[in-house]
């Protein structure tokens, strides 16, 4: 009985979080479209810490491009690549795109094409096309490492 009483409150928080956090989340994305960085990353940055992929991403692409906090490519692939590994498709083309140019990382293209290669196969169409420039520097070696390290992955 304790237990079905746990189960029942832990799910009753998660139900009360959850558009609460939407609700933050879209405040921040209203903030930032409107051009006003600080409020927009007050709000992202306690849902990246929490771990919302979107939140992360966005953080992401304030970093890479400066909008409210000094632009700093390592920092915008750490928060995609937190996105990334939950399989968040946009994360994962930013960080492929990230790899490609060696933009805040080393460039890498087997890690480029992993990358871009997971979010191709969630339908981004951007990606696909970004994976076939990538796959157009690589050697054959290089192609199939990256097929098999898509092939493993798993979202964390």
């Amino acid at each position: 009985m304790r237990n079905v009483i746990k189960a029942a409150i832990v799910a009753l928080v998660i139900a009360l979080a959850t558009p609460l956090a939407a609700q933050d989340f879209d405040a921040g994305m209203e903030a930032y479209q409107r051009g006003d960085y600080t409020a927009a990353l007050s709000a992202f940055r306690p849902l990246a810490d929490q771990g919302l992929a979107d939140a992360q991403v966005s953080l992401g692409l304030m970093y890479a491009g400066g909008h409210g906090v000094a632009q700093n490519s390592a920092e915008a692939v750490r928060w995609y690549r937190k996105a990334a590994e939950q399989g968040d498709a946009a994360a994962q083309r930013f960080l492929g795109g990230m790899f490609d140019i060696g933009q805040g990382v080393p460039q890498d293209y087997v890690q480029a094409h992993m990358w871009l290669n997971l979010s191709a196969n969630q339908g981004n169409e951007n990606a696909t096309s970004n994976r076939d420039i990538v796959e157009g520097k690589m050697t054959q070696a290089q192609f199939d490492e990256a097929q098999k390290l898509a092939r493993e992955w798993k979202p964390k």
